[in-house]
């Protein structure tokens, strides 16, 4: 993973880099609830009950409106047509550089209260007919969401012995490929979060939400599809990626286990809409890395090489050793019964019977 990204990297800093757009940074959340009676009396006075609600959280948004956040939108959503007497209040929110867990489930939680003392005192609603289910947030963040990109002139693509048109005709179609077939969008998604991941983990976020969300950004359309896009137009090639990233940089473990600290100090400590670029490009690189290989030299042989290694760490090869055994299986395909064998020769060791 790291050696890709870097490969990535070096590569696209000779090409003018990668560039990271934060496009919105709104996070969702939701009161489940049932009502089983005429629930005209809901949309009628909605605005009223809006009222309650923002009063009902006031000293719960208070301190982040003072950093700019806040509750940024309620509404009822009437999703009977999807389950029988099912309604949401679908609240959205900015939380500034936190992810903002606590303080969305919080402010849910009073508005669910809130909810049921509105049904008890309105004359046209019925409170028995009232159920509140759930107050949660969501993963899933359209709004909160970053686009990273790449882009140079065809020319300057050529790789691994294929010219630049052809590299950026097979890397385009590659993507199609993704587009068109599940089973190949899955494994092309799962390249893209071995980067993403790797820095969420490592500056104290939530992995396994950002999987999710992503994961469900890959199939809004009805279909699994590949994260990432790539358009070759008018002698210019452009790839890039677009997802939902809800991070935070203040809370959870961000001051409190030292290696994200470090990490953070190491990325130049970003604010929560930086580290989404940095996230971003991360997935991005990752990606470029994988299909450039995957339409080239195939990807194999990178994977062979750090297998080759490994193997002979294993063996408690030396330094000399190792240079020597990786030469002599530079042009072939290191197995490990062959590795075993050729490095037993070259100490002059009896070979180990298979299963020793």
């Amino acid at each position: 993973v790291v050696a890709a990204a870097a490969k990535s990297a070096s590569f696209w800093m000779e090409r003018g880099g990668f560039k990271a757009e934060v496009i919105g940074t709104q996070k969702i959340g939701h009161v489940h609830f049932m009502y089983t009676g005429d629930a005209s009396a809901l949309n009628d006075d909605f605005d009223v009950l809006e009222e309650d609600l923002r009063a009902a959280t006031a000293e719960l948004t208070s301190n982040m409106e003072a950093r700019g956040g806040g509750i940024t939108s309620i509404k009822l959503v009437d999703a009977t047509d999807r389950l029988d007497d099912y309604y949401q209040l679908e609240v959205t929110f900015e939380t500034c550089d936190s992810m903002g867990a606590n303080f969305i489930n919080s402010n849910l939680e009073e508005m669910a209260k809130c909810l049921q003392t509105f049904a008890q005192n309105h004359e046209r609603l019925d409170a028995n007919a009232l159920e509140v289910v759930m107050r949660i947030l969501s993963n899933y963040t359209p709004n909160c969401l970053v686009r990273a990109s790449v882009s140079c002139k065809i020319e300057e693509l050529a790789s691994e012995g294929v010219s630049a048109e052809e590299f950026a005709r097979k890397f385009k179609r590659a993507i199609a490929i993704a587009n068109a077939e599940p089973y190949r969008a899955t494994t092309h998604n799962k390249g893209i979060m071995n980067g993403i991941d790797a820095v969420i983990i490592a500056t104290g976020n939530d992995f396994r939400a950002v999987e999710a969300a992503c994961h469900t950004h890959a199939a809004r359309s009805g279909s699994y599809k590949s994260l990432t896009g790539c358009a070759v137009e008018n002698g210019i090639f452009t790839f890039w990626i677009e997802i939902p990233l809800a991070l935070g940089v203040v809370g959870g473990l961000t001051k409190l286990h030292p290696l994200v600290v470090k990490s953070l100090e190491m990325l130049g400590n970003p604010d929560a809409e930086e580290l989404m670029g940095i996230v971003a490009v991360s997935g991005l690189a990752q990606n470029f890395a994988a299909l450039r290989a995957l339409v080239t030299t195939g990807i194999q042989k990178g994977h062979m090489k750090m297998h080759l290694m490994n193997i002979l760490t294993q063996l408690e090869a030396t330094p000399e050793e190792k240079i020597h055994i990786a030469t002599y299986f530079k042009d072939k395909v290191p197995h490990h019964r062959e590795v075993v064998n050729y490095f037993c020769e070259l100490r002059g060791v009896p070979v180990p019977k298979v299963g020793q």
